[in-house]
């Protein structure tokens, strides 16, 4: 027999999410981001232990009424079928009481795991059905979370791992994108809210990177308010970081390249065989590296007041274990001939196994609406046309594809539910349609 009821203590709440896997959109700093929406904390006992933890959070809508949702879906045992059973009962009677539409969550199980699937996946949406709730179907209608993300283990057996054994098992075009950044002048710098607070123009250098990186790919970028109110609720668990492209570190290392080529003309004269192969391998590189250089900064040359550029950045929480990539992208200047992207998630990477994380989470990918398998759960989720990219670059990365079983919603009021899955499509295309027009002009 379990019992359920409103939390108030949010240490409690805050560490029993830590101490059994919740993520950063669970906990109570959240609230202070989703400012938007109402938020209500509910914890399950059996007997004095706390065994379940829901952030429920509420936004009243013209229409549709009241809508919960459960971040995340509950921090619990998601074998425990008795918990969940009556933790189900409960929120019925809790949207009743209150007069909601609807609960909506999205449950931490996956379905399918690089295209494998997960039996626990397809029970736990038999399960979930059994008990009343219904699956969205539609992905483009998901209230927050899309069902995919891509996950990169940092520990064996408990172990962790470092970056250069992560490597190991990245595409052979990962390692060397990643040794390149650096030869070719990119230079990072992290920062953290005080510093975004203090020096506006650091928000402003990120902003244009996700300007850049949402015109290009078709979405929505966060404003830089956003962004800073993240870094400043979650402090010392987030930062942001910047990777500039520095040309006068280029000229530098352009320079000493182009001494090792003058040596090497000298040495070839009457060297042997091999060392003259050696020799005119040195130069053919150098040759081709000028090559770049010159390429670099012809791009660069519009920047004319700047000798730092600022070519690529991303906001990251680190947060009971998992470090998360928020957001993140790349400017369109010299993006490919630094590969400033690797060399952004090679340090974000390199963060979350510092700071002793067990998963790196590249975040997700926009998915189309599947068909539904002949058991009524999701197809396969494969990413928009406009995303593809973005999935391939972080597959390169040896990230798992988990492919969760979706968003599950308990029905309060029919046909307010029916208003507002109606609604929303519209609400959201015009939303995206006002924004883009914004960026244009």
């Amino acid at each position: 027999m379990y019992t359920f009821k409103m939390e108030t203590d949010m240490k409690a709440y805050d560490d029993f999410l830590c101490e059994n896997g919740g993520q950063y959109i669970q906990c109570s700093r959240w609230e202070k981001v989703k400012t938007t929406w109402k938020c209500r904390y509910y914890c399950g006992f059996e007997g004095e232990k706390r065994v379940l933890a829901i952030l429920v959070m509420e936004r009243s809508l013209p229409v549709a009424g009241k809508i919960w949702y459960g971040s995340g879906g509950a921090v619990c045992d998601w074998e425990n079928t008795e918990l969940l059973t009556e933790f189900t009962e409960f929120m019925k009677k809790e949207i009743r009481n209150n007069g909601v539409t609807c609960f909506i969550m999205d449950p931490p199980v996956s379905l399918r795991i690089n295209g494998e699937d997960k039996q626990k996946g397809h029970e736990m949406h038999s399960f979930l059905t059994g008990l009343g709730y219904e699956l969205n179907p539609s992905i483009e209608n998901y209230t927050y979370k899309q069902p995919v993300q891509l996950f990169i283990p940092l520990k064996d057996n408990g172990v962790q791992l470092d970056a250069q054994k992560i490597l190991k098992k990245c595409d052979k075009g990962v390692r060397y994108s990643i040794r390149i950044g650096e030869q070719r002048g990119l230079v990072a710098k992290t920062f953290h809210a005080d510093d975004v607070i203090n020096d506006p123009s650091i928000m402003d250098d990120f902003m244009a990177v996700m300007g850049d990186t949402g015109e290009r790919n078709s979405f929505l970028e966060r404003n830089g308010e956003y962004c800073t109110k993240i870094l400043k609720e979650f402090d010392s668990c987030s930062d942001l970081k910047l990777v500039y492209y520095d040309k006068e570190l280029d000229r530098k290392l352009q320079a000493e390249r182009l001494a090792k080529k003058e040596k090497a003309l000298s040495e070839l004269p009457g060297a042997h065989e091999k060392k003259a192969r050696q020799l005119q391998e040195t130069i053919d590189s150098v040759d081709k590296q000028t090559e770049h250089f010159e390429k670099r900064m012809a791009e660069a040359e519009e920047f004319t007041k700047d000798n730092r550029i600022c070519v690529a950045g991303g906001l990251s929480i680190y947060y009971a274990g998992m470090g998360s990539c928020l957001f993140g992208g790349t400017r369109n200047v010299i993006r490919n001939n630094t590969r400033s992207s690797h060399y952004l998630n090679y340090l974000r990477l390199c963060e979350s196994i510092e700071r002793g994380c067990d998963i790196h989470d590249l975040g997700y990918v926009i998915v189309k609406t599947p068909e539904l398998n002949e058991d009524g759960t999701l197809g396969s989720l494969v990413p928009q046309d406009n995303f593809k990219g973005i999935y391939d670059f972080k597959k390169s990365f040896s990230a798992d594809y988990h492919e969760f079983i979706g968003e599950y919603v308990l029905v309060g009021n029919k046909m307010k539910y029916y208003s507002y899955a109606k609604l929303m499509p519209t609400a959201k295309k015009a939303k995206i349609k006002a924004a883009t027009l914004l960026r244009r002009h």
